[in-house]
């Protein structure tokens, strides 16, 4: 069978299939995380697709003890931390970015012919990622059993066999380390002692600045995000950096939220932010949560966390709805939070555009808004928007390169018709207008034109109730 008719010189039946009738919106993801921030382990600049909590530990490493004063100490790591509250708000897939200062360093060690001060190098051990994760790592060498045993915690992997081989051997099993044979070395001796290269231990590079947020950030430019957040850095900080994301990310088709956590829990920081933010796509979370710390020893783990970490379980949160369903009243898995607003100083917060956490039978979102003060105040509205933009580009590209006749333009009308009424459907829009269609220039010029109105659904945010007594 011919699905297009070429040249018709036998006798008989041909047929042209044609399959404009049949196309169809696919799936449309809706709750995809992208965040950035730093960590003790995995690689750098490197999106790394996450399912669970898990997984999160074993490529990034576990968070270090919280610390929040930046100075005189490093500012602790933010990602594993950010992603624990990710995945307790509800996130199911992650894509997420270790970004660092400088060139974070990389723990190596010396594997030798023998114990003396000048021993030949056979082959190089290399952590598989740089960090501090590295710097516990245990390397020894027993000459008389011809083994080369790493270990972490308790997980131990042995190697033996002669250095090449050893080396070989490493490169195909080892969870930890890489190994390079050594310029002019012997790959048939034995090994005999390994000692670490002391300039160069692992480092995380956690100080940070937007140079590098942005950096990371463009690094999920080009991925099925849906919702965006940096870890541990407020507004006051990557606030341009994120919208300059969020803006540069809707020019390329591939519209997205970004959740901020605001600079401090006071309402001149969170007044401030807003102002300096004002977009449709950013939302503004204040305050900070409480949170339980695993790297402290002691009874009490609970720690005070900044609005930053807020944004991060609001984020997953969010994740979990439906376009249309809205944040506003939506339990939030924290455990307390920093500050306690008053009933005024709520109604303040509000009219900053703030998205504000309260304690109302468990911790909850007050009102689900963005910082705009336009007709996308309500994230549900933006989601629904941006939903309807994504399903409508994958209903029309299919078209792209098809005849400008009005069949397929009714096809690609029946095409966008049932995507709209799915959504009318699950109620994300009330209703809509469609037409398509071309004029003779326009079908000259290859354009066929799509008119739409939609009818998004808003949320109920406010209950009036009137009471007539008699």
């Amino acid at each position: 069978m011919s699905e297009a008719i070429g040249e018709m010189i036998l006798p008989g039946t041909y047929i042209e299939v044609r399959s404009e009738g049949l196309i169809g919106v696919g799936g449309i993801s809706t709750g995809n995380i992208g965040i950035v921030g730093t960590a003790q382990k995995g690689p750098v600049d490197a999106v790394q697709v996450l399912g669970s909590y898990s997984e999160a530990l074993e490529v990034f490493g576990a968070y270090d003890r919280w610390n929040p004063a930046a100075s005189p100490d490093p500012p602790s790591l933010t990602l594993t931390r950010a992603l624990a509250q990710v995945f307790k708000g509800g996130g199911s897939t992650v894509y997420a970015v270790r970004i660092g200062a400088g060139t974070p360093g990389t723990m190596e060690w010396s594997v030798l012919v023998s114990d003396a001060a000048d021993a030949a190098e056979l082959f190089r051990l290399t952590a598989d990622s740089p960090g501090s994760w590295a710097n516990a790592l245990v390397v020894k060498v027993d000459g008389d059993a011809g083994t080369l045993t790493v270990q972490l915690g308790k997980a131990k992997e042995v190697f033996s066999g002669n250095a090449g081989a050893m080396a070989a051997e490493i490169n195909a099993a080892s969870r930890f380390v890489t190994a390079s044979l050594s310029a002019g070395a012997d790959g048939g001796k034995a090994v005999m002692s390994a000692k670490p290269v002391t300039p160069n231990v692992g480092s995380n590079g956690p100080a940070v600045t937007t140079t590098e947020v942005a950096a990371g950030l463009a690094l999920l430019a080009s991925e099925t995000v849906n919702i965006v957040t940096v870890a541990g850095l407020g507004a006051s900080v990557v606030g341009a950096t994120l919208l300059a994301h969020l803006e540069a990310t809707e020019n390329d088709g591939r519209e997205r939220m970004g959740v901020l956590g605001a600079s401090g829990d006071e309402l001149t920081n969170v007044a401030t932010d807003a102002s300096a933010i004002g977009n449709a796509r950013a939302i503004l979370v204040a305050p900070g949560i409480r949170s339980d710390d695993a790297a402290r020893t002691e009874a009490n783990k609970q720690v005070s966390l900044p609005p930053s970490y807020s944004a991060a379980l609001v984020a997953g949160r969010l994740s979990t709805l439906a376009p249309h369903i809205s944040l506003t009243n939506k339990d939030v898995s924290a455990d307390g939070l920093t500050k306690y607003y008053t009933r005024a100083e709520q109604k303040q917060l509000l009219g900053n555009r703030a998205l504000v956490l309260q304690k109302n039978l468990g911790i909850r979102c007050l009102k689900g808004i963005t910082t705009d003060n336009g007709a996308f105040r309500q994230i549900s509205v933006r989601r629904i928007t941006d939903f309807a933009k994504f399903g409508v580009r994958l209903g029309c590209n299919p078209y792209i390169g098809r005849l400008n006749n009005s069949r397929v333009r009714a096809a690609l009308k029946a095409t966008l018709d049932g995507f709209l009424a799915g959504m009318v459907l699950d109620e994300m829009l009330i209703g809509y207008q469609l037409e398509v269609g071309a004029t003779r220039a326009q079908e000259i010029a290859g354009q066929a034109v799509v008119v739409m109105t939609l009818q998004p659904t808003f949320s109920i945010d406010f209950v009036k109730v009137i009471m007539n007594l008699s």
